[in-house]
């Protein structure tokens, strides 16, 4: 399948987040978004220094608003030493329409009650983005510690989606190592039990170093999963992060829609061609697209593409991690 005019609908962006310095491995991105229901935007951004030890990196997570969606304020910030934690990575924040709150998923490295590994965090829900106190964060998705040396079973959670599905709530998530797609589903977004294959969605094509999910996307008919992922042979492929697109008729059995390459690069690429932690959503007649890019000095931001679809949106109003 012929990909280009596909990317290069995704040419133009609005950048909507950079990192608070403008020098080398210093990020402002893995954007997570959701919309109120007075129509407001909300964004919960990850922000990244660039001299800690990798990993660790994550200072603080930021709740930004807008009423366009475009123009962003920031609204509060949580920083890691208010959790405590030793770095953040991708935050998930949804709006539940049931309660009309807020609820902030993090995640970080442990140890947590103590479990020494990666985990997914929650706080407690809030009445409005700006309220989320950090010291209710705690531990509702940890994998086990391994058996022995040889176990290579997932060693840890990390960057969830989220979103409200009917009545249940759905997470997909990275698990490593190696990094790999994991589902999972809770009636109260507190527990959570496995959804389908373990993993979800797996290496192949391109993407047989990292296979991850970014975000879920109702379509009508079925689901669209944007994946990222890298090859072996690229650049530090750790983080030189691509992305590409599957389908499902069910949220569990995953066609693999850009099997042979990857469908999204950064249009501004140096070392790096990041285009990754995306969120996509419905809005109006348009598909709009948030996602962390890489520039061409090392550095990331996060970037807005719209992409205005002949007959308006294919999946109607509301899209995956909460927006409505």
């Amino acid at each position: 399948m012929d990909l280009t005019p596909i990317r290069a609908r995704f040419e133009q962006f609005t950048t909507v987040l950079e990192p608070d310095r403008d020098v080398p491995e210093w990020w402002g991105g893995a954007p997570s978004v959701c919309i109120g229901p007075d129509g407001f935007v909300y964004m919960a951004c990850r922000m990244r220094e660039g001299d800690s030890p990798r990993g660790l990196r994550g200072y603080e997570v930021r709740l930004l608003g807008s009423g366009d969606g475009m123009d962003f304020a920031t609204i509060s910030r949580l920083r890691r030493e208010d959790v405590p934690i030793d770095g953040f990575e991708r935050p998930s924040l949804v709006f539940d329409p049931r309660t009309g709150r807020f609820r902030l998923y993090l995640c970080g490295p442990g140890p947590h009650d103590g479990v020494d590994t990666w985990c997914i965090l929650r706080l407690d829900d809030v009445a409005h983005p700006g309220d989320f106190d950090p010291s209710t964060a705690r531990p509702v998705l940890c994998a086990p510690p391994p058996k022995d040396e040889r176990d290579r079973s997932v060693r840890g959670y990390k960057d969830p989606f989220v979103w409200l599905e009917g009545r249940h709530w759905h997470m997909m998530v990275i698990g490593y190592a190696p990094e790999r797609t994991y589902h999972f589903v809770s009636e109260d977004g507190e527990s959570w039990e496995p959804f389908g294959e373990r993993p979800a969605f797996d290496h192949g094509g391109w993407h047989t170093y990292f296979t991850r999910p970014a975000c879920v996307l109702p379509m009508g008919a079925g689901w669209l999963l944007v994946y990222e992922g890298s090859h072996p042979e690229w650049f530090d492929p750790a983080y030189n992060i691509a992305t590409g697109l599957a389908w499902s008729a069910d949220l569990r059995n995953w066609i693999d829609l850009t099997p042979e390459e990857p469908l999204l690069l950064s249009s501004t690429p140096g070392r790096y061609h990041t285009w990754r932690y995306s969120h996509w959503l419905w809005r109006g007649g348009e598909l709009w697209a948030y996602a962390e890019c890489a520039r061409p000095n090392d550095t990331n931001e996060t970037r807005l593409f719209r992409l205005r679809l002949q007959g308006g949106a294919a999946g109607g109003a509301s899209g995956g991690g909460g927006s409505s």
